[in-house]
């Protein structure tokens, strides 16, 4: 069973309202969900709209790494940190520092 706010969102998916903020809400919904593939396509198509999206870098790369791609959730958190960076959203970029410094730990 799908969770309604999943299907709201997809409905609007093509629509006047398509766009990066709508692929990024559908992906934390999913995430939410525990449906990793599908968010990390939904925050890669947020990305398609917007490549300057902080947050959708860094919820793709917590979604690749519920999928145990660490690799893919490293680049992804490198990406999110040189956008974040050069916007200024130092919260962001300090967040995925955190994350990428967790994954180089030994374990």
């Amino acid at each position: 069973m799908t969770d309604p706010l999943v299907d709201r969102l997809r409905a609007q998916i093509g629509g006047v309202r398509d766009g990066a903020l709508l692929r990024f809400s559908l992906g934390n919904a999913l995430l939410g969900e525990g449906v990793y593939g599908e968010a990390a396509q939904a925050f890669r198509d947020a990305l398609g709209f917007d490549p300057d999206y902080s947050a959708a870098w860094k919820l793709l790369g917590k979604s690749l790494l519920a999928m145990d791609d660490e690799d893919g959730a490293a680049s992804a958190w490198r990406s999110g940190i040189e956008v974040a960076t050069g916007r200024g959203d130092m919260q962001a970029a300090k967040e995925m520092t955190v994350f990428l410094n967790r994954l180089a730990r030994p374990r």
